[in-house]
């Protein structure tokens, strides 16, 4: 989340589902004596304590992104019952999708997972992700969170998505702006239909 910009410590707190107050504390203190974060007092209007990462800090930046990347292929194993915050769908947006037509109008995407919204922009030829929402996005994407991640990084086409319960309202050809080719995806797909299976076949059995 420091990554994205300062947090107050609420943000953070709310960001690490299951994290004890103390352990937060504890591990931001630790931070912040290895000189990775400092504490800033926001003058008014924010009049706030904010947490943001030092120079030091952002030097952590490409570690982060290759654990990311090394990760995201772990998301179609995760449990329904695992916890989930919409805005960790940022960073492999970011770091796999592409503005395929840079110099074209740039576009926004508002991506629905079930939490707060996040926004999809191509900026300068980049493509970047933050929460929030958008007057007149050019597509909305929602379904979940698996199979938007999947859809959005290639390793699901739309329609393939679409028959895992992917809704698309407005512009395809913004999606496929921004949209990797598709690899990956038979894994995937195999998976989603096995996890699906196996709901079923338990329901049956109850």
């Amino acid at each position: 989340m420091l990554l994205r910009g300062p947090c107050r410590y609420t943000d953070l707190l709310a960001g690490l589902p299951g994290i004890a107050t103390n352990l937060l504390a504890a591990r931001l203190r630790e931070l912040e004596a290895a000189g990775i974060t400092v504490r800033e007092r926001e003058p008014p209007p924010v009049a706030t304590m904010l947490i943001r990462l030092t120079p030091r800090g952002e030097e952590l930046r490409a570690v982060v992104h290759a654990i990311g990347r090394w990760g995201a292929a772990l998301l179609k194993d995760a449990a329904p019952t695992d916890a989930f915050r919409s805005h960790w769908i940022a960073m492999p947006i970011e770091l796999h999708l592409i503005d395929r037509a840079p110099k074209r109008k740039p576009i926004a995407i508002e991506v629905d997972t079930g939490g707060p919204p996040i926004i999809v922009e191509t900026v300068n030829g980049s493509v970047r992700a933050r929460p929030g929402t958008c007057d007149a996005p050019d597509a909305v994407v929602s379904g979940r969170p698996q199979v938007v991640v999947a859809a959005l990084t290639g390793r699901l086409t739309l329609a393939e998505a679409r028959r895992h319960g992917l809704r698309v309202k407005g512009s395809l050809k913004a999606l496929e702006r921004v949209r990797p080719l598709d690899v990956g995806r038979r894994a995937v797909v195999g998976h989603v239909g096995r996890d699906s299976g196996a709901r079923s076949s338990r329901a049956s059995r109850s």
